[in-house]
């Protein structure tokens, strides 16, 4: 039969290669229901072709297409459908589309110059490739897929979905941990701040620091959960700083900072590290920020890892503005927002009460209500706002809205939305919604403020029919996926940005309640009647718990269609056609099953299939017997018309899921080693970026929509240059893929998928999901629910919903809690389902997609009518067929039995037939190597369809059980290779390939599966005709077939040496100690056993070191069987018993390939043994025979110390230095080289980490800058046309971007020469700190002696607890190396070989042996807090073997990162002893101290590694001083051994300082000093330089461990709850490492990487240790005493400090007589941290000017840690401490100046608190010193008093006014003078004016008493100007009582008069 066959002709070199990719669309074609085109029609497309061939643009490859002559009417339809499969991609438009009858579209863009896709048949493209691509630049060559199960050939079928169970809504443990470090700015006077930490319900709270506006606290916190995600990332997170808070009061606010655990999460690494939080006052919007608040915050799930960057000395960063605890994007300055939720009504609520209670109602008061009371509940960053309660509606209407205040952006990612029912007793959740503002606003520069609406939310939960205690409750509140449709929300959210300068704002944020006005009807859409049509073709694998009731299927969309409990009452106020369009609607309510007359006659909704009673496939299912009759439902609903949303998502949705694909296939042909991935991915660009042109196309025509929202415009809008971006993105790196460049460009690519799928998920609903539910009984028993876009109809291909008129296997599950764990693994049913959703004046072509060659059944009304849904298809045309199920076999299977191994066998679904392979016993890697064959299989359709669109194969993997129910391990799914009667069975398509199948349980994955499928058409001749089962029935087996000759892999004989050394750490089986263990290997049926360990207790290890045994594996590398090691117990008669097993997956890295005979070369001839192992990388790089000159002479050790300047410095001591280096002379006194006297181990200890600091900066700094570059290269390449340039741009940017990790790999001090300000004078040595421990470095010490775990007991059902680590029952240490035999000659023959030992030459005896072992102890960081307190008390334990060792009497008080500082010696013999444990417990006074955290180190293959793990070779050899070598054996005798066991050629020590070893020649210093600095000749520091560079030496040559200090995490075993699974170190880390004399051949290809790391890495963050290790064998020279490293003591100083004067210091008091301002003016101080020795000058009285004069001396003794730049003090914390805690704060003196008064409390008037190590230094005169001097530090020079010792000068006090602006309060001038405890001695000062060394009185000018000398003009003052108007008032009140007085005396006596007449 004639294919298209495509010629290509290149038109221009570079476009020469366009993607060849099957654009897998609809049939553009749709043919008749049974598929019978007219014979023109055939004749017209291929005149359609030939018209096109002219059309095409030049710039594309020319393609000629040769359409062969058909001659039979089954290849015209075939013929005509794939032609229409494989569719030009021009320019993103179809270029056959004139074949798309009726839709032609004019291609706007076809002068587009792209670099055109070209399409090709999807078979052999590799061949194609390798033919047509002969004389081509492959770089520019791109593939379409190429895999054949994930490809989805048809157009007919849609894929299915793999993984099942559900994972939302399960708990899973998860840690918060806060550290709150410090303060700043806080708003306030002389306050006393206490943090309170808040994450969701919980809270603690700090200590409280007195008096200070900027606190210490560095205080740690840790909250776990266990609970689902989604509630995990609602919790907030919520800090705030109170004001003096205590036991009696709860003090008041002064700010507070709020944040979601989810945004925290989704950060790099889960934290923030060293940010600077932003407080706010929530009460009050108008105020400014309220101060800064330092601390870290991670989150912790898990299996994830959290890297904590190196804590050295806390570094200050003091840049606030810079570290912000922000996430990238949001600004620094948020304003407040009000964020208006609106909410209008609801529809199509559940009933929420009995009908019991109802009836009850009704007769007593009778009137009919409905059940349920609802009101919305919206939650918000922490805040709740709530609707008024609507009482009985199913359709209330609130128009009301939720206003929430707060900060923009705001911090919380989601509002929820809830429905609730208002009860007496509990209010219940209806349903749950969730809206995320990310997908609701754009925070781009184009972007837009969150808004939503009015749009209908659609809720989910669980089943709607009401019962007392639903078990589903949970989904109704938004946890898992919701199982049904309860209600449907109208509402609408909008945000404003507040004015807060405005006076009117309301400044409240508490939640406001308003009323809204209500929208019109059709403001959501114009309702439009929809049609939904399914067709049930299959359903099979129905779970036989069911029971044999009769089954039936119901389907539902929204309430319509759900006959058992959808309808709350029918309320039919629909509009009829001619109705009137504003007219209110309820269309949710009705099930619509009241007749409707249409064009079309009475269209009734079927929305149930009958019942049918299920038959029985096998023990486990059932099938329903739909044959030739399948039946068919159909629902009418009516819904807002918005389909545009869903279309717009659906083309999203596309180009992603091809994306996904793509993707897929390049990582699978990575895997599987295809050549050419980088062209497959440059397919999967071009794909991308036409998917994205098309989409800016389709998108773009419909804009002006009436009933479109503001979120519809903006969102189309942002996804349109997204898009449009993207595209261009996606052509530029297409053409910057080259071989070298493919990782990192896949990594960019799989960007572009999270971001289109972020796009596709459209925020504002519209049409439901539809449900799906099986019903047993009219119970409802298993759903599945398909998304409404996803069967979507549209025109316009692009648009349609990817399942939309397609068959799709759908799986059914149990709802909610039910499908967790092993339950939701269980497929409830399996369904083919054909579905089609769409207008209802779409339908006419509803059927179009189903399989052809079937009748219609209607029912009696519509028998005759053409678009009348059928009930029911009858299929007239049937094809037989037989499967073949080639089942090869399975690998990495999963532990079904308590021994830790499985009883597997396979079940074939096919249709409704099942087949079982045989049960293999006891193996994880069964190799069933069977043929299952199904005969007569039935496959309803027409027979062309059935080679593109065979129905899926089913594969379960069982454990068999002696008794009761296999268990199940796992499923995949398999599409077979048809071949149909009239094909030929051969190549390429037959026989088929074996190929891997991923097999999942649940979600995740559990194993492989090797298996090849054949689904072979049975003609009209019968089973004659198919190709004959050849290969015999296999005897011993019985009547199993095995798998045929051509599909089994080739086999080739191998020899397996097995190297047997130990084991280890075994535990008891069923309570008996193993005594004498055995190891049994096994691959491919062949195995061999070892010796037998006689006692395991006196010696674990093997007498017999290598055996081999013989096997036949496949050719192919990726065929071979996994290797299964055993351990077994032998017990007395006869008996064994299964202590544990490993499964070695893979064999690749122990495959040793001889090397090449061509490539005669000095390195390639290296005789080679054990040399599967790895190669160094630089190893094999070839190189002449001739000698390398190494020269070593510059790379003298560099001190780090200023050139690396402390981290802690700011940029102006940095200048300031380079100022002082350039001045040299006069000032440099503190650059002097340290005193050799003065350095000890903690110098070198700081210098290096300084050093690491600067690399990881060096390194991020690269990193970046390789970034930006790319950006500006693609944003360049953009701009610029295709020019041939590009790739040669990638590549030279690649290369920079690997180059920068490396640095780290070589020794630092050839990654540091560029700095410029480095001396080349000896300054202090180094060691390397590792901050992961030594073995992730040195790939676990496995270079010739590998551990493999013993693995026993079942993986447990619930994942969650049941991790490996606790089924790991011992270890086998030992190798293994597999070759093909015969080896040749030349290895064979070498001198020396052994041939008892194989490829083992050369390994040491594994006899015991006395090591001593010397275990130092530098420190532990971030413990987790022990004890109530939120601390811990510290101490060391450490066990080896029989010798434990508590430290407990040295514990530590009180902290979370003590320093240790100790070193243990301890003797043990190997390999008996070997495992050292180093725990940190909490030390407690009652009781028993608790574990903090333990680490384990496996020491012998530290001690046996080729790396020299024994003892660290350090930087530099001295024979005394701080850096004496610690090694017994000098670097010479070393290098002599090395040289030995490598039978490396050296060394030569020559004149001159040169020494040869093998071909290179290393130059250095050939000199040493003694203590008493006589020189001395030596060769060591050669013998030294050769150590360092190990590693290039040819063949030998390995990475020597360093002396190093390295970080080991501390676990508990009973916390496993945050497993954090530390993952393997990139590639560049991990190089592969040479073993003895050999080398391996064949590049870099050959070297493999273990599949997994130890699970040693699995921890629980509890802390970290820093430590070393150090081993000397007992039968060398005993080495000298152990370094000390005892923490250093503090030294102690005295700081003194002498208040000479104030000035302008403001002015508080008013005068009582004079009325004149003044102050009485006193200045207090202390050092951070000893407020309680707060010391006071006496008051300058009476200050009228603000000048105040003191003379007054304070002294503050303190201790002090240089390196650190910590203060240390020594307190209680309490007085119920039991004793004393250290703390370390940074060293801070902090002056105030205060005004006294007699009688109430002093007023504060201003502060400054100057660090110690960088403070401005004084300004000369008071004039000078201005306020700039405390906010403008950067620009100012700083001093230090420990440089110094002595300072002078002017400082400003500040203050914060009314407005909360800094301002200057008073002008101090001091002198602090540093002296150490021993000058202080000698010179001592008292305080205040006392002796000795007195400072004179003040001279105070006294104007307190100024009145006494001046009265006259006092009083003048007194009534002239401030009694003058007191005194008048008093006056004329004296006046006003006389005439009273006066009046009342005379008054009787003249009433007298005048009555008496008188």
């Amino acid at each position: 039969m004639s294919a298209l066959k495509l010629e290509l002709k290149p038109a221009r070199e570079e476009e020469l290669y366009g993607s060849m990719s099957p654009v897998l669309q609809e049939p553009s074609v749709r043919p008749s229901r049974t598929c019978k085109p007219p014979p023109c029609r055939i004749a017209k497309e291929r005149q359609v072709l030939w018209s096109l061939y002219s059309r095409i643009p030049h710039n594309m490859m020319m393609i000629t297409l040769f359409v062969g002559l058909v001659d039979s009417q089954r290849h015209h339809e075939s013929e005509c459908i794939r032609i229409n499969k494989f569719i030009w991609h021009g320019a993103g438009k179809g270029v056959f589309s004139a074949m798309k009858l009726g839709k032609t579209r004019p291609s706007k863009d076809d002068h587009r110059k792209q670099d055109e896709p070209a399409v090709l048949e999807a078979e052999d493209l590799d061949q194609k490739a390798m033919r047509q691509g002969g004389g081509l630049e492959p770089d520019t060559i791109s593939l379409a897929s190429v895999t054949a199960v994930t490809t989805n050939v048809s157009n007919k079928r849609s894929k299915p979905d793999i993984k099942m169970e559900p994972s939302a809504g399960r708990p899973m443990d998860y840690q918060v941990s806060i550290t709150i470090i410090e303060a700043r700015q806080l708003v306030g006077l002389n306050m006393d701040p206490v943090v309170c930490v808040e994450v969701g319900e919980e809270k603690k709270y700090t200590s409280m620091k007195e008096s200070t506006n900027c606190p210490y606290y560095n205080e740690y916190f840790v909250f776990d959960f266990h609970v689902p995600p989604d509630v995990m990332f609602d919790k907030i997170i919520k800090l705030s700083v109170i004001h003096s808070k205590n036991l009696l009061r709860s003090g008041t606010l002064v700010g507070s900072f709020k944040m979601d655990v989810g945004t925290v999460y989704t950060q790099p690494e889960h934290q923030f590290y060293h940010k600077w939080a932003i407080l706010s006052d929530p009460e009050d919007l108008t105020a400014g920020l309220k101060g800064y608040l330092k601390c870290d915050i991670a989150v912790v799930g898990k299996g994830d890892n959290i890297k904590t960057p190196h804590k050295a000395n806390e570094t200050d960063e003091d840049d606030i503005e810079g570290n912000l605890l922000l996430p990238d994007g949001v600004p620094p300055e948020r304003q407040w927002a009000r964020f208006y939720i609106k909410i209008y009504r609801a529809e199509g609520l559940p009933r929420m009460n009995t009908s019991i209670m109802a009836n009850v109602k009704k007769a007593l008061i009778g009137e009919n209500k409905d059940l349920v009371d609802p009101y919305v509940q919206v939650v918000f960053a922490g805040q709740k706002g709530k609707t008024s309660i609507q009482k009985s509606s199913y359709e209330p209407l609130w128009n009301e809205q939720i206003v929430f205040t707060e900060m923009f952006p705001p911090l919380c990612k989601r509002i929820k939305i809830q429905i609730r029912d208002s009860d007496k007793v509990n209010d219940v959740a209806i349903g749950t919604h969730f809206i995320d503002l990310r997908k609701i606003s754009n925070e781009g520069d184009k972007g837009f403020l969150p808004t939503f609406g009015p749009a209908w939310v659609n809720m989910y939960g669980s089943t709607r029919n009401y019962t007392l205690m639903d078990e589903h409750q949970e989904l109704n509140e938004g946890l898992g996926e919701g199982v049904s449709f309860r209600a449907r929300l109208l509402m609408s959210l909008a945000v404003e940005i507040l004015d807060t300068s405005n006076p009117e704002i309301n400044s409240s944020t508490e939640v406001q309640v308003e009323q809204a006005t209500s929208v019109a009807d059709n403001c959501t859409g114009k309702m439009e009647e929809f049609f939904l049509f399914g067709a049930f073709l299959e359903a099979t694998m129905i779970d036989r718990k069911i029971g044999d009731k009769p089954i039936n299927f119901e389907v539902t969309i929204g309430n319509y269609g759900n006959q058992i409990d959808g309808m709350t009452k029918p309320n039919l106020r629909r509009k009829k056609e001619g109705g009137d369009g504003d007219e209110e609607e309820s269309e949710l309510l009705q099930n619509s099953s009241e007749d409707e007359g249409d064009e079309d006659g009475e269209l009734v909704s079927v929305s149930s299939s009958q019942p049918v009673k299920p038959l029985v496939t096998d023990r486990n299912y059932f099938h329903l017997p739909y044959f030739e009759k399948k039946p068919c439902i159909y629902i009418k609903s009516w819904w807002q018309d918005q389909r545009r949303r869903l279309y717009n998502a659906n083309i999203m949705d596309k180009i992603a899921d091809k994306l996904e694909e793509g993707l897929n296939d390049v990582q699978e042909m990575i895997k599987t080693e295809k050549p050419h991935p980088e062209r497959r991915l440059r397919g999967v660009l071009e794909e991308l970026s036409s998917g994205c042109l098309r989409f800016v196309t389709l998108a773009d025509k419909d804009q002006h929509h009436s009933s479109r929202t503001r979120l519809d415009r903006e969102r189309l809008k942002s996804c349109m240059r997204e898009l449009e971006n993207m595209g261009q993105q996606a052509t530029t790196l297409r053409s910057q893929v080259k071989k070298n460049t493919m990782k990192d460009k896949l990594k960019l690519v799989q960007n572009f998928l999270q971001k289109l799928r972020f796009l596709a998920d459209e925020p504002q609903h519209t049409i439901p999901d539809i449900f799906i539910w099986m019903m047993s009984n009219n119970k409802r028993i298993a759903y599945a629910r398909i998304p409404s876009k996803d069967i979507l109809y549209s025109i316009v291909d692009e648009e349609m919903g990817k399942d939309c008129a397609k068959v799709k296997t759908i799986f059914l599950k149990l709802p909610g809690k039910r499908g967790f764990g092993p339950a939701g693994w269980t497929v409830q049913a399996k369904m083919e389902m054909y579905l089609w959703l769409g207008l209802n004046k779409q339908r006419k072509d509803f059927l179009s997609g189903l399989p052809c060659g079937f009748e219609e059944k209607k029912t009696a009304r519509g028998q005759n009518l053409p678009s009348f849904p059928p009930i029911s298809l009858l299929y007239t045309k049937k094809q037989v067929f037989q499967l073949r199920a080639h089942m090869y076999q399975a690998r990495s299977l999963f532990a079904a039995d308590s021994s830790g191994l499985s009883d597997p066998f396979a079940r074939v679904f096919f249709i409704s037939q099942s087949q079982c392979t045989e049960v293999l016993n006891e193996t994880l890697c069964p190799t069933w190597d069977q043929l299952l064959v199904f005969d007569n299989v039935e496959l309803y359709g027409e027979a062309h369809e059935m080679r593109d669109d065979p129905p899926i194969i089913v594969i379960e993997i069982y454990d068999q059980d002696t008794v009761g129910k296999a268990d199940f391990m796992g499923r995949t799914f398999a599409k077979p290779v048809v071949k149909m009667s009239d094909e030929h069975y051969c190549p390429p398509r037959f026989p088929p390939q074996l190929e891997y199948y991923q097999i999942y349980r649940g979600n995740s994955t559990a194993g492989d599966l090797l298996a090849a499928f054949e689904l072979l058409q049975i003609g009209p001749g019968g089973k004659s005709d198919l190709p004959p089962i050849d290969g015999p029935t296999d005897m011993d087996r019985g009547p199993i077939l095995p798998v045929p000759l051509g599909i089994r892999p080739v086999l080739s004989k191998y020899r397996v040496e097995i190297l047997f050394w130990g084991l280890r750490d075994l535990k008891r089986v069923n309570l008996a100690q193993v005594d004498r263990p055995r190891v049994d290997i096994e691959c491919a049926g062949k195995g061999v056993q070892s010796a037998l360990i006689q006692n395991y207790k006196k010696n674990p290890n093997f007498s017999t070191l290598v055996k081999w045994f013989e096997v036949d594996l496949p050719e192919n590398e990726l065929l071979h069987p996994p290797l299964n090691i055993r351990v077994v117990d032998c017990r007395a008669f006869g008996r064994y018993t299964l202590v544990g097993s490993h499964a070695v997956s893979s064999l690749r890295k122990f495959i040793y390939r001889p090397p090449d005979k061509k490539a005669q070369h000095w390195n390639m001839t290296a005789k080679h043994l054990n040399g599967y192992l790895a190669v160094a990388n630089r190893a094999h790089r070839s190189r002449p025979a001739g000698e390398i000159v190494v020269n070593m002479e510059p790379e003298v050790p560099i001190k780090k110390m200023e050139t690396m300047v402390k981290l802690e410095a700011s940029e102006e001591e940095k200048e300031k230095k380079k100022k002082k280096k350039k001045g040299g002379g006069g000032e440099e006194v503190e650059e002097e080289e340290p005193d050799e006297s003065m350095l000890d181990w903690w110098s070198k200890y700081f210098a290096s980490i300084e050093t690491m600091k600067e690399q990881l900066r060096q390194q991020e700094a690269a990193a970046a800058e390789a970034e930006e570059k790319e950006d500006m290269e693609i944003a360049e390449e953009i701009k610029l046309d295709d020019s041939p340039m590009k790739g040669s741009k990638g590549q030279a940017k690649n290369k920079e971007k690997y180059k920068a990790p490396k640095d780290d790999k070589k020794k630092k001090q050839q990654s540091v020469p560029e700095l410029p300000e480095k001396k080349n004078k000896q300054k202090i040595d180094e060691l390397k700190v590792f901050n992961k421990e030594l073995e992730t470095e040195f790939d676990n010490f496995e270079d010739w002696l590998h551990t493999f775990n013993l693995l026993r007991g079942k993986i447990g059902d619930n994942d969650d607890n049941a991790t490996e680590e606790e089924r790991i029952v011992g270890r086998f240490k030992g190798s293994m190396c597999v070759y093909k035999v015969p080896l040749p000659d030349d290895v064979t023959k070498e001198a020396g070989y052994d041939p008892n030992f194989g490829m083992f030459q050369g390994i040491p005896s594994n006899d015991p042996i006395n090591v001593l072992v010397r275990v130092y102890i530098v420190r532990a960081t971030d413990l987790h807090p022990a004890d109530i307190n939120g601390k811990a008390d510290p101490y060391i334990a450490i066990k080896l073997g029989k010798t434990d060792i508590k430290d407990k009497e040295n514990y530590i008080s009180k902290q979370l990162n003590p320093v240790f500082g100790k070193s243990f010696d301890i003797e043990a013999t190997f390999p008996m002893e070997s495992m050292l444990t180093v725990a940190v417990y909490d030390w407690d006074l009652v009781g028993t101290d608790d574990l903090i955290g333990e680490t384990k180190i496996d020491l012998e293959n530290r001690y046996y590694s080729k790396h020299r793990a024994t003892c660290g070779v350090s930087q530099t050899y001295s024979i005394h001083g701080y850096n004496t070598w610690r090694d017994p054996m000098k670097p010479s005798q070393i290098l002599s051994k090395l040289c030995k066991e490598g039978k490396v050629d050296g060394p030569h020590f020559g004149p001159g300082g040169r020494v040869k070893v093998a071909n290179r020649v290393f130059t250095g210093p050939t000199e040493i000093e003694d203590e008493n600095g006589q020189k001395k000749q030596t060769d060591e520091h050669l013998a030294l330089t050769v150590l360092r560079h190990w590693e290039d030496i040819p063949r030998a040559g390995c990475k020597l461990v360093p002396e190093h200090v390295e970080t080991r995490p501390l676990l508990n075993p009973d916390k496993p709850g945050i497993e954090q699974v530390l993952k393997v170190p990139e590639q560049k880390q991990r190089q592969p490492m040479l073993q003895g004399p050999q080398i391996l051949q064949g590049g870099s290809r050959d070297v493999s990487w273990p599949d997994q790391p130890s699970p040693t890495l699995l921890w629980a963050a509890e802390g970290r240790l820093e430590m070393w290790v150090d081993m000397f064998p007992m039968d060398m020279p005993a080495p000298g005493p152990a370094t000390d490293i005892s923490p250093r003591k503090p030294k102690k100083y005295e700081l003194r400090v002498i208040v000479w004067n104030t000035d302008e210091v403001i002015l508080e008091d008013d005068d009582y007589f004079t009325g004149e301002k003044s102050s009485d003016i006193f200045v207090r101080g202390w050092l951070k941290g000893q407020q309680e020795d707060k010391q006071d000058t006496d008051v300058h009285y009476h200050s009228l000017t603000g000048e105040g004069n003191f003379n007054w001396r304070y002294i503050f003794p303190f201790d002090y840690l240089m390196a650190e730049e910590k203060i240390v003090i020594s307190k209680k914390e309490s007085m119920f401490s039991w004793d004393e805690t250290e703390y370390k704060i940074p060293a801070r003196l902090t002056l105030q100046v205060w005004d006294a008064d007699h009688f109430s409390a002093d007023d504060f008037l201003g502060a400054i608190e100057l660090d110690l190590n960088r403070f401005p230094r004084g300004a000369k005169t008071s004039k000078q010193c201005s306020l700039e001097m405390v906010t403008n530090e950067a620009e100012l020079p700083m001093v230090s008093i420990f440089k110094q010792k002595r300072v002078k000068g002017w400082w400003p006090f500040v203050a914060r006014d009314e407005n909360d602006e800094l301002e200057v309060t008073g002008k101090v001038e001091a002198e602090l003078h540093l002296l150490t405890a021993e000058e202080a001695e000698k010179s001592p000062a008292g305080l205040a004016r006392n002796e000795p060394d007195p400072l004179e009185k003040p001279n105070r000018p006294d104007t307190s008493f100024i009145w006494f000398l001046n009265p006259l003009k006092s009083i003048k003052y007194l009534i002239c100007t401030r009694y003058k108007w007191l005194i008048i008032k008093i006056v004329l009140a004296l006046l006003l009582l006389i005439m009273i007085a006066l009046f009342l005396y005379s008054m009787p006596g003249y009433m007298v008069k005048k009555l008496l007449g008188a």
